[in-house]
């Protein structure tokens, strides 16, 4: 997967969910472009496995760029 202005790619194992990259201490990509990739998947795997339980969840996206996910659980 290609990150904006980074040099090379970064490499994901879907099987065992690693993540191999090398930004040269920040000089081939901005370490922010890979963690909000990483926050990306991270949201989506939890909504993903809530949604396979029953609950319902939303997400925010709150003013410092965080993801904010609430999750109800029904009764």
């Amino acid at each position: 997967m290609q990150l904006p202005r980074w040099r090379y790619p970064v490499v994901c194992d879907t099987d065992s969910g690693s993540v191999v990259y090398d930004n040269y201490e920040g000089h081939w990509g901005d370490q922010s472009h890979l963690d909000k990739l990483l926050q990306s998947y991270a949201t989506e795997k939890c909504k993903l496995e809530a949604r396979r339980q029953g609950h319902t969840v939303t997400e925010q996206t709150l003013s410092d760029g965080s993801i904010k996910l609430t999750v109800c659980v029904g009764e």
